[in-house]
């Protein structure tokens, strides 16, 4: 009996033995997976350790398919190579007996060859080891896009509103979404919240997901942002990439409503145009805003009214009315306008006539719902300010118009404005002329011009010394103001007069032009006779008392009358005077006793050389002279 157990077991001592020799042959080790993007090459390792040289080994190679049957891949033994030629494009497999490595080498790897892959090794004494390792295959998606709604959404509403949806393409393996509401995650809520995905995959093998968000939408929601997240696996990690945020546009009540004035800021006044603006502090698509004031109802567009050119009757209460059509509830709010004016300014009195000497009080008044500022200016230059102009002993610089202005400083351009015409009563009074003595060229031309002032407007004569009433060139009347000019063709010396009357007096005032004759003598000689001739070229000189500046300044004389009839008495004395000495002198030729002569006197007479009367006689062209006996012979320059 003990003999039998004893036997037993020496042979199952035995018999172990044998085994663990066999398994202790051979040894292999591999990576559980190795991870690998689509496209690119992957290397599996199959590391073995044995007493055998490679040549009594046998090498094997298998993929398990997705129905879970081995496939063989690749056989090597010490007689044979052999690869499936169906693979053997893109494996391979390289085997190095130094390190104890059979790596299998897969180039463009497809999603196909996402699989599990077997190597077994065996040895001479049939020793068998075998080691497995997955090959997971990934594919990077598209970048996501994000679709929000069109629409505006009603807080008001009992089922869930559709936010939007988000969508990633042909990623491997199936890439994940996950949305976010102000960077909070949202989850599936039951009537809060509901996410719904659906996955397609491609005729490619990649995978695309949708993902629609459907939300119990609130006021607040109204300002929230919407994104999605999508993660998806890489070799080694996973990964993350986001959508840019959307809005939704959300329709709630307003709980109040708000009117105020656009424009004009700060200020109104009439004239104006007013722009107001209503508004309430919900958003609805369907509410309407009317605007009053007073009994008068006005339609607001795109919830805006204007009210063009203002007055001060468009002051007061305006009161701004909003309807909301869903709900039919109104709402109002309402501000006040007023509407600033100032009225034309009034100045008394409005035109004054005043003699010299006189003081002058002048009011300046202008209605208005501001402050003023009022000045008065003349001639541009500001006199005074207040409402009241005082002017003492007026003088003829007094006489013109002052303007009035009224302004309002609280606002820019709003001002009036009145004149005030102001004229001086009084005698002429002629502006002193620059030069009254004046010298000038035979045949040239003198303009000679006379400014006079006083009220009323003053009659203006020119006349020269004999009583010749000269023609006025022109003349520019003002309201107390005269400038006139004259033309004067230079004969001989001539006295020209400036005669200015009005029913207070009368003035004057003389010009004195003495004519002049510059000679240029050329002399030619020749056998018989010795001419002398001269030529002057002159052009017209335009002298007036307000351009000509001499080098000593000579008064004017100036004739003080007491009225216009004095100088017509004057001019008719001359004229008398004149005209009883012609007859004088008449008389005596007749009788003889001029120069020692009878009227009957023979004037054929040969000449004497005593009795030589010598003229001369001048063109009015040139200043050639020729100078002739009585007889009308020439003289000789020796005679002469």
């Amino acid at each position: 009996m003990d003999a039998r157990l004893s036997a037993s077991l020496f042979a199952g001592l035995v018999v172990l033995l044998h085994g663990f020799t066999a398994w202790a042959a051979v040894e292999v080790n591999m990576e559980d997976r190795v991870e690998v993007f689509k496209g690119e090459t992957a290397q599996i390792t199959c590391m073995f350790t044995t007493d055998d040289s490679i040549d009594a080994l046998t090498i094997q190679w298998f993929y398990v398919s997705r129905t879970g049957e081995k496939q063989k891949i690749y056989h090597q033994d010490a007689n044979l190579k052999e690869m499936d030629q169906q693979l053997a494009d893109r494996f391979t497999v390289n085997v190095t007996a130094a390190t104890g490595d059979v790596v299998l080498i897969i180039t463009d790897v497809q999603l196909k060859d996402q699989l599990e892959f077997i190597c077994l090794v065996k040895s001479q004494t049939d020793a068998v080891s075998e080691g497995r390792t997955k090959l997971l295959v990934f594919e990077k998606p598209d970048l996501p896009t994000i679709e929000g709604v069109q629409t505006g959404i009603y807080v008001n509403k009992d089922t869930l509103s559709r936010i939007g949806s988000c969508e990633v393409k042909n990623g491997f393996p199936k890439p994940n979404i996950t949305w976010y509401r102000n960077n909070m995650p949202l989850g599936g809520v039951s009537d809060v919240v509901s996410v719904a995905q659906s996955t397609t995959m491609e005729s490619s093998g990649l995978f695309s997901v949708r993902s629609d968000l459907n939300l119990k939408v609130m006021k607040e929601d109204k300002d929230t942002q919407f994104y999605c997240e999508v993660t998806y696996l890489v070799p080694g990690g996973t990964r993350m990439t986001e959508t840019s945020p959307i809005n939704i546009t959300v329709y709630y009540p307003s709980t109040a409503v708000h009117l105020w004035v656009e424009s004009p800021k700060g200020k109104i006044k009439e004239g104006d145009s007013i722009i107001f603006h209503c508004y309430g502090n919900g958003n609805t698509q369907s509410s309407v805003y009317n605007i009053k004031h007073g009994e008068i109802d006005h339609d607001m567009v795109s919830n805006m009214f204007v009210l063009e050119n203002v007055t001060r009757l468009h002051s007061g209460n305006y009161e701004c009315t909003s309807m909301d059509m869903e709900t039919y509830d109104q709402l109002s709010g309402n501000t006040t306008v007023h509407v600033n004016y100032l009225d034309p300014a009034v100045v008394l009195p409005a035109n004054v006539e005043m003699a010299q000497g006189d003081d002058l009080t002048a009011t300046c008044n202008a209605l208005s719902s501001l402050q003023t500022h009022t000045a008065w200016f003349k001639d541009g230059r500001e006199l005074s300010t207040g409402h009241t102009l005082r002017v003492k002993d007026a003088t003829f610089d007094t006489a013109g118009t002052y303007k009035c202005v009224v302004t309002v400083p609280e606002i820019d351009s709003m001002q009036r404005m009145e004149t005030l015409h102001v004229n001086v009563k009084g005698a002429p009074e002629i502006m002193k002329p620059e030069r009254t003595d004046i010298e000038e060229s035979l045949a040239n031309t003198v303009e000679l011009t006379c400014d006079v002032r006083g009220f009323p407007i003053p009659t203006v004569i020119w006349t020269t010394l004999d009583g010749k009433v000269l023609e006025t060139t022109s003349q520019t009347d003002t309201e107390d103001s005269v400038h006139s000019v004259v033309t004067v063709e230079v004969t001989s010396d001539i006295t020209a007069f400036c005669n200015a009357s009005n029913v207070y007096g009368a003035d004057g005032v003389a010009f004195n032009i003495k004519a002049t004759a510059t000679t240029t003598t050329t002399t030619s000689t020749s056998t018989s006779t010795s001419t002398s001739t001269s030529s002057t070229r002159t052009s017209t000189s335009i002298l007036s008392s307000s351009t000509v500046q001499p080098a000593t300044a000579v008064p004017p004389e100036k004739i003080r009358k007491e009225g216009s009839g004095v100088i017509i008495a004057v001019i008719i004395i001359c004229l008398l005077l004149l005209a009883i000495l012609g007859s004088v002198l008449y008389f005596l030729y007749k009788k003889g006793k001029i120069c020692g002569r009878s009227g009957k006197q023979d004037l054929t007479k040969e000449k004497s050389s005593k009795d030589n009367i010598v003229v001369e006689m001048k063109s009015d062209n040139t200043e050639e002279a020729i100078l002739l006996g009585v007889n009308g012979e020439k003289l000789s320059p020796s005679n002469q």
